[in-house]
């Protein structure tokens, strides 16, 4: 038997307009049911999450401990930073050079050691399966902001997270706020998918292949009775005011960027996603995810990091940079984190394995402190010793700095209330 909900989405890839499948289609819902973000204490217009999936070793980076015995320091040597009194390793030279602009919280902490667990946990603030049962914040933002102009609120550079499947999605709030894929735009053909025309076609061709695309909508509305499909022309519709006005094209236009700005980020997919974020926010984005991946050292952890660290350092270093010469960083919140730290003990393949109870993570932007350090860790780095900062309250901080309120009630598609945050508070020493 013929499925038609397959072969209509295929048909939707046949060219131009069509090409605006079901990824442009559900971002482009936002608005129509989105509710209105409360602006009293906004703080940020919006935020960059650099998630570093894998788990960023604090050991080797942002929390060494020089003075621990060799299996637990690493290799790395301690610099100085322009932030007094505050040292960051060695790999992170740019990084070391702006501390003074950034929040430091060396306390990260929470309980879990598993990937998928873990990520969803910190991308969304509340505690659930591995499957993700709570919305990311991304998806929390697109759905009380909604779309404004005719860029998605919520994009995700390349992809969102993902081990064995894709993390930080938005779970009971539908595919609606889902984020919008945006690609690898280190790639030498970077096309986003959905915003490009895939040929330049005649406005006889176009028409047809819109009566083609009205063919199938029509087929599709008899035996699916759901609101996708009820409300679908809408959403096309905008979908072609965003080819046609080119204001979606032109943000995501990377390439007209400077080689001399390309090349001070980096030309890697890292360095080219935070170029690239820098210009969505520009653009009004609200919530850019970089998902830089590729952290998890179980082996030849220094093998791996003096590939990775060098990146980082570039990357981030290039986009506070760029942000601050550009006056967006007032208004734009910078969080950096992985899903958790890695243990104190190099094991026997030179790695370090997860560990949920110490991570170091970084803010900047949008009126939090400048050259600020919270909380520390032991002698070892395995435990926090002060001020320990649970996922939940970096969400809320999030939520707020955005002007959202984290104990808002949302409703789940069966009808019962949840809140977007049952716990948590906000990081105040950051303010």
């Amino acid at each position: 038997m013929l499925n038609i909900h397959l072969s209509r989405r295929n048909l939707l890839q046949v060219g131009a307009i069509s090409t605006l499948g079901l990824s442009l289609e559900s971002v482009l819902r936002a608005e129509q049911s989105s509710s209105k973000a409360t602006k009293a204490k906004q703080r940020a217009n919006s935020v960059v999450l650099i998630f570093l999936g894998g788990g960023l070793s604090h050991h080797d980076s942002f929390d060494l401990k020089p003075d621990a015995p060799e299996e637990i320091r690493g290799k790395y040597k301690p610099i100085d930073s322009s932030l007094a009194g505050v040292k960051i390793g060695e790999l992170l030279p740019l990084t070391a050079k702006l501390m003074h602009k950034v929040s430091l919280i060396r306390s990260g902490a929470h309980n879990n050691d598993h990937h998928e667990t873990a990520t969803n946990w910190v991308l969304s603030g509340r505690l659930g399966s591995a499957f993700g049962d709570y919305p990311a914040i991304g998806a929390v933002v697109a759905h009380e902001f909604g779309f404004s102009g005719k860029l998605p609120p919520y994009v995700s550079i390349p992809k969102n997270p993902s081990f064995t499947w894709e993390l930080g999605k938005s779970a009971f709030l539908g595919g609606r706020y889902e984020s919008f894929r945006a690609g690898d735009p280190n790639a030498s053909d970077y096309k986003v998918q959905d915003v490009t025309p895939a040929e330049v076609l005649t406005e006889r061709r176009i028409e047809r292949r819109v009566k083609l695309l009205d063919a199938v909508d029509g087929l599709a509305r008899k035996i699916e009775n759901n609101d996708q499909i009820q409300t679908y022309d809408e959403f096309r519709q905008r979908a072609s005011q965003m080819i046609l006005s080119g204001e979606a094209r032109k943000a995501f236009a990377i390439e007209e960027e400077s080689d001399r700005l390309r090349d001070r980020y980096g030309r890697n997919t890292f360095g080219q996603s935070c170029l690239l974020a820098r210009r969505l926010v520009q653009s009004g984005v609200r919530f850019v995810t970089i998902n830089y991946g590729g952290w998890d050292h179980h082996g030849k952890i220094f093998e791996g990091l003096d590939r990775k660290l060098p990146e980082l350092d570039k990357g981030y270093s290039a986009l506070i940079s760029d942000l601050t010469e550009r006056g967006l960083l007032k208004d734009t919140l910078v969080l950096m984190m992985g899903e958790f730290g890695r243990t104190p003990k190099i094991n026997k393949d030179a790695g370090r394995d997860h560990w949920g109870p110490a991570a170091s993570l970084l803010f900047a932007g949008a009126g939090t402190k400048e050259g600020f350090v919270l909380g520390a860790t032991d002698k070892h780095g395995a435990y926090t010793t002060k001020r320990p900062v649970a996922p939940a309250d970096v969400a809320y901080t999030v939520f707020d700095s955005l002007g959202l309120d984290p104990r808002k009630m949302l409703t789940t598609p069966d009808g019962r209330p949840i809140e977007i945050l049952d716990q948590g508070e906000l990081i105040h020493e950051l303010f």
